[in-house]
């Protein structure tokens, strides 16, 4: 139960603001009122719902601070699993990165839904978690993935920022057929500070500013 929320939450089903009305989920998932909050405690803890006592629980809003720190915490994870990558991967994980990045491309390029091609660029993390071979390294990350991926959403979303992407992407997975790691993880921690500049953008803009993008 608490999974399907929470992907209910990633997917963004339900959005950043959103009540989270327990009568409605009980009906929805047919499951017992304290259930529901024991569920909706535990996405508390993992920082992506707003217990307000008294009050009920909404889906939290990511915050600029917020957003930068884990941005940063990105950085360090990733470009780390992006080393790990270059060091361990056999020649079919990195040809499988090559196929992952051209996938999303095509994602971007068909103009698929937020959701949908979030879930497309998720197979290049895949690929990347695999190749790695580091359990203890992909727990670390876990912890933050949920909140991450809402933050990844509110980036994409951005006009423009699919196609950037894909150069990004594109740019880490030459370096890696090239054999050479620096330039892998470069290029990857330039793909994830553009991100944070986009969400950061994002999270601060006027809501008209935001609606208008979303319009047009």
């Amino acid at each position: 139960m608490t999974a399907a929320i929470r992907d209910a939450i990633c997917n963004l089903q339900y959005t950043p603001g959103q009540r989270l009305v327990e009568r409605e989920l009980v009906e929805k998932y047919g499951v017992s009122r304290a259930t529901i909050r024991e569920v909706l405690q535990a996405l508390s803890s993992e920082g992506l719902v707003t217990v307000i006592p008294q009050r009920g629980a909404t889906v939290t809003e990511p915050n600029a601070e917020d957003a930068r720190d884990l941005y940063e915490i990105r950085s360090v994870l990733e470009c780390l699993l992006v080393s790990k990558f270059c060091e361990r991967a056999s020649r079919a994980q990195r040809l499988r990165l090559a196929v992952a990045v051209e996938e999303f491309a095509e994602a971007v390029d068909a103009g698929l839904p937020i959701t949908e091609t979030m879930k497309v660029k998720d197979r290049f993390y895949d690929v990347l978690l695999d190749g790695a071979a580091s359990p203890s390294l992909w727990q670390v990350i876990e912890g933050i993935q949920a909140r991450v991926h809402v933050l990844r959403a509110t980036s994409m979303s951005a006009t423009g920022r699919g196609e950037t992407a894909v150069k990004e992407l594109r740019a880490v997975s030459d370096a890696v057929e090239a054999g050479d790691t620096e330039a892998a993880v470069a290029a990857y921690r330039h793909h994830i500070e553009q991100a944070g500049k986009t969400a950061l953008q994002r999270l601060t803009e006027p809501p008209e500013s935001a609606a208008n993008e979303r319009a047009s």
